[in-house]
């Protein structure tokens, strides 16, 4: 089966495109084959309009939390809301978050979804620092537009399924298996140190090895040279697929998890989900 891992950025650009790592899954085996990298939107939905059957992992939040739906009077349901924050526009769905956290008291002002609870990601109402909420505004609208299958969410396109990874988790959990805890990718410069090249090179070898047998039931092949990008990106991008696949191989592509709510979604990673 093809499976795609997608590190994914609300700007892409030639410089910082959205990352795609190519794999094939045959039994508990993934192989890493190729990277693409789309410079654009307009390639990232064709990507999205590919033939299948294939399975992709792609990082960034499908969904904003029910409490926040609600509170901010948007549809409670998983197509409804996205429609609408694309209906808003990049400026009015930002102003629209800076609103609705304005008169609320610090603590109570961005709201997690049950899965980034669970696994101590970002809400997806962060417009900052590492910008999810945009992630998902760029990226929710055109995964619905596209008709891929979102399990769980949205039915679709079996052929072409997508579901929600988050490699951030699975890099913690390799690196403390491998005994060398810490960050491990930087886009400035001056902190692309050789202490992270270490890291990058630790999550590997341990996903390649025992650690992705244990943690994700795989055995992966993939090249070392994922580890030479400094951002971090083709890795997360591996990382991705891996998350897909693990999805896969636990019967989660169909309909997703059985306690996951439809609007929130779920992340395909063993620490996100909870024994069925």
């Amino acid at each position: 089966m093809r499976i795609f891992g997608i590190d994914f950025t609300s700007r892409p650009t030639a410089r910082k495109p959205i990352t795609c790592a190519a794999c094939v899954l045959d039994g508990d085996r993934l192989i890493f084959e190729a990277l693409e990298t789309f410079a654009g939107f307009a390639e990232f939905e064709r990507f999205l309009g590919r033939s299948g059957p294939w399975l992709a992992g792609l990082d960034f939040p499908f969904a904003q939390t029910r409490r926040f739906v609600r509170g901010a009077g948007w549809p409670d349901d998983w197509s409804g809301h996205v429609a609408h924050a694309e209906g808003l526009g990049r400026a009015g769905f930002r102003a629209a978050l800076e609103a609705y956290k304005a008169p609320r008291p610090p603590g109570d002002r961005q709201h997690a979804r049950a899965a980034e609870k669970r696994i101590g990601a970002a809400s997806p109402q962060t417009l900052y620092g590492v910008p999810v909420a945009l992630m998902f505004f760029e990226g929710a609208p055109r995964l619905r537009a596209a008709g891929v299958h979102l399990p769980g969410q949205r039915p679709g396109d079996r052929a072409r399924i997508c579901v929600e990874a988050y490699p951030g988790v699975l890099a913690r959990a390799l690196l403390a298996l491998a005994g060398q805890p810490g960050p491990y990718k930087a886009e400035a410069r001056r902190d692309q140190t050789e202490d992270r090249a270490a890291r990058r090179q630790g999550i590997l070898t341990a996903l390649c090895g025992d650690g992705g047998r244990a943690r994700m039931g795989l055995r992966v092949d993939a090249d070392a040279a994922l580890c030479d990008d400094p951002t971090g990106d083709r890795l997360d991008a591996l990382l991705c697929a891996v998350q897909a696949a693990w999805a896969h191989r636990s019967g989660y592509t169909e309909t997703g998890p059985r306690w996951a709510d439809p609007l929130e979604g779920w992340i395909a990673d063993p620490a996100a989900c909870p024994e069925d």
